[in-house]
């Protein structure tokens, strides 16, 4: 090769490589707390495959809305219900019919205590515990799904004074975790991820609640932004739905067809609220 043709190379390479940096761009991605571990994987993967680089910000999914409702520079948006991102794209927050299903959880009891209970329903019941924890209901789905297992099993009114109310799902799980409460309704990818070497926990009945339809939408801010809508076709991919089943979701919803403008809900999901409110008694 001569040094002619060897400097060409170089000239062309680095010019590659100033056009790659040039098309590459940032996406501000809002996230709810209980997709923090396999939102951790998931990143890596998009930027070393799209080059674009992403900076996330996590949360319960009703204070996410909340900051994307006043304004905060978020280009999309991974909530743990349907109903969010449906009002984000009825109340014109989100790209119109933008929005899919990205993943369906699943709800645990879970100890950090190794044999913590046998039947998780009469331990329930019989109130052996002296914390419970449940994120907050009116802002976090997993919270209002741990709440309508408690309606289901019919626990009487005596409990609300042993609920530790977490502000998000991952709040909720550090509760338990540090041993603050005994046990605690949290997400399964929560469990899925936990490191430690005990543990205790029951998988409820996917009947005992209404399902955790998760959904995706492109907000407005991000709608000329290519690393935003190159996020959004990723998380539809193979490689993001094997890490998104690694840690116990469904992905066999991952469609357009979740997100219902009109009311803000999946079609045919009914989430009734007949609580008002949850106790803290941690003071």
């Amino acid at each position: 090769m001569t040094i002619r043709n060897a400097f060409m190379i170089t000239v062309l390479l680095a010019g590659f490589l100033f056009c790659s940096r040039l098309s590459a761009a940032e996406v501000h991605i809002a996230v709810a707390a209980n997709f923090t571990d396999a939102m951790r994987r998931i990143a890596p993967l998009f930027e070393q495959t799209t080059g674009h680089t992403t900076r996330i910000s996590y949360g319960s999914t009703g204070k996410l809305f909340s900051q994307i409702d006043n304004g905060a520079p978020f280009d999309v948006f991974l909530a743990a219900d349907t109903r969010r991102p449906g009002m984000a794209e009825a109340q014109g927050l989100a790209v119109p019919g933008s929005g899919f299903i990205y993943a369906s959880g699943k709800l645990m009891l879970w100890s950090s205590e190794t044999d913590a209970f046998d039947d998780a329903e009469s331990w329930l019941r019989q109130a052996h515990f002296r914390y419970l924890a449940i994120a907050n209901p009116k802002t976090a789905p997993y919270g209002l799904a741990a709440r309508q297992v408690l309606e289901r099993l019919d626990i009487k009114e005596g409990i609300r004074s042993r609920l530790v109310r977490g502000d998000s799902i991952a709040q909720t799980f550090q509760f338990v975790a540090s041993g603050n409460a005994e046990a605690g309704f949290v997400a399964a990818s929560q469990v899925r991820a936990w490191r430690g070497d005990t543990g205790t926990s029951w998988e409820i009945p996917p009947d005992y609640y209404s399902p955790i339809d998760q959904a995706a939408t492109l907000l407005k801010r991000g709608r000329f932004n290519p690393a935003a809508q190159a996020f959004l076709d990723f998380l539809r991919n193979d490689s993001a739905r094997a890490v998104i089943e690694s840690y116990g979701y469904s992905t066999g919803q991952n469609t357009e067809a979740g997100v219902n403008t009109a009311t803000g809900c999946h079609a045919g999901a009914h989430r009734p609220d007949p609580w008002t409110s949850t106790g803290n008694p941690s003071g």
